[in-house]
């Protein structure tokens, strides 16, 4: 008898922890169950003047060693690519100004060029960093952050940044759980400063690049993963939701199925691969501080708009892509010049230019109560306001809507984390992983992943045979 995994949620963390359960231990039955229409879950390609571009998570960060493993397993090291080496830039105060260098998530070193960005005052007061005392507490990246360096750094400067990477807002979001290398270097005793400066990597020639991705977009690697996943004996069950996990003697049960005709679903482990929220419900009988403490985490919502340009009517492309403070209070908080990040998607088409805008920040409401077409005209003006030109009507466009798309890490965070791992530890043969955890990128997940499936595959148990094989 073969021994069962559950993994409940067909996302990318999902996917990667059947594929390497699959991999490493192929006597396993492995059972995916998604609510969702497609495997995938935030990742997704969609065909848009004439090109499939991702209107999800678009790029990894280079230096993970999993996602690159990952990425060689599947077979698609050949379409690894990484950006076009053109800058990026901050649309503050109607002016595009080159994203300061030498910064740590805009942070600014001894080397970093404020001048542009930030007017001849707020220069100087960043240019003079007050003492921060850490006492061992979390504390928002804008107290942190702004204590040292002033105001004018947080909202110009860092707060796009991370923006751009957790949607969230810097007076809410912790610096332990969203600069964890900075908080420990700071818990260690070093000024900010010093601790910046140990975090600020030394320049290359050529720059090494930071992020990649795959020709086609990311979401062939969902694609590949889900492939691999069927054809390696595992199964997926879309648009199925697991209602409730209970214990058995001889391990776990997943219930699915309405409530007056459910399917029972037993397994010797279950990863659950879902966000804060419903993991929350399925562990509230297992390990109530767990349950209590992914109860009280956040999410923001947010949408990714896709215009397919006419090439011929539009100005060359000033770099990859530029990012909007918060405090400026435009709609778009970025947008990425996708014929100029990718060549890929360049030499896609002839035709039209593509570009996405994205919107939504936590706590933003208004702005994702809009319709697509406003959403869709919004982008088009704001993207032509940075450019300082009008542009022309979409050829074609898209708009695609993640609700509830990313956790929020903010005060507190990590200790939820903790409560939440220490409880859950009391439980054997269940494993969590996603963003929720050890960060919101792709790389952190496929690491989290990576690991699950090794404990997993080790405890295990091993194959039996059945009665028919004995004889």
């Amino acid at each position: 008898m073969r021994p069962r995994v559950i993994v409940v949620g067909g996302g990318i963390a999902g996917l990667a922890t059947a594929h390497h359960l699959l991999a490493q231990r192929p006597d396993l039955d492995v059972l995916v169950i998604d609510a969702g229409e497609r495997p995938g879950g935030k990742i997704r390609g969609f065909r848009v003047g004439g090109v499939t571009v991702d209107v999800g998570a678009e790029s990894i960060v280079a230096s993970s060693r999993p996602a690159r493993e990952l990425i060689t397993d599947l077979g698609l090291a050949d379409r690894l690519v990484h950006p076009e080496p053109v800058p990026a830039s901050i649309w503050s105060r109607g002016a595009r100004h080159r994203v300061p260098a030498r910064s740590y998530l805009g942070i600014p070193s001894a080397e970093t060029d404020l001048g542009g960005i930030l007017d001849e005052g707020e220069v100087a007061r960043a240019a003079r960093p007050a003492p921060f005392a850490l006492d061992d507490r979390d504390v928002t990246v804008a107290d942190a952050v702004g204590s040292v360096y002033g105001r004018a750094v947080v909202d110009r400067v860092v707060e796009p940044l991370l923006g751009g990477i957790y949607a969230g807002r810097v007076d809410a979001l912790s610096l332990r759980a969203t600069m964890p290398g900075l908080w420990s270097a700071m818990a260690e005793g070093r000024s900010v400063p010093d601790a910046v400066a140990s975090l600020v990597p030394e320049p290359t020639t050529p720059p090494k690049p930071r992020v990649m991705g795959l020709v086609g977009g990311i979401s062939t690697l969902v694609d590949a993963l889900a492939a691999g996943v069927t054809t390696g004996g595992g199964t997926i069950l879309q648009q199925t939701i697991a209602r409730e996990l209970h214990r058995t003697p001889a391990g776990w049960r997943v219930v699915t199925g309405p409530t007056i005709d459910p399917v029972v679903h037993d397994a010797d482990a279950v990863v659950l691969a879902t966000p804060a929220p419903p993991t929350s419900r399925l562990l509230t009988d297992h390990a109530p501080a767990a349950s209590r403490a992914l109860a009280g985490v956040d999410y923001a919502s947010m949408a990714v708009v896709t215009l397919a340009l006419p090439t011929a009517q539009l100005p060359t492309p000033p770099g990859s892509g530029f990012l909007a403070p918060a405090v400026d209070g435009h709609t778009i908080k970025a947008a990425t010049f996708s014929a100029a990040k990718w060549a890929w998607v360049r030499a896609a088409s002839d035709e039209v230019t593509l570009l996405r805008a994205s919107v939504g920040r936590a706590g933003e409401v208004a702005s994702l109560q809009r319709s697509d077409d406003q959403l869709r005209a919004i982008a088009l003006d704001e993207v032509g306001q940075a450019l300082g030109t009008r542009l022309p009507q979409p050829l074609d466009a898209h708009v695609q809507r993640w609700g509830g798309g990313l956790p929020q890490y903010d005060l507190g965070h990590t200790d939820k984390v903790a409560t939440t791992r220490a409880d859950v530890a009391g439980l054997p043969g269940i494993e969590l992983v996603g963003a929720a955890y050890d960060g919101v990128g792709i790389a952190a997940v496929l690491d989290g992943a990576a690991r699950a499936a090794s404990t997993i595959s080790t405890t295990c148990p091993p194959s039996t045979p059945t009665r028919q094989e004995q004889r």
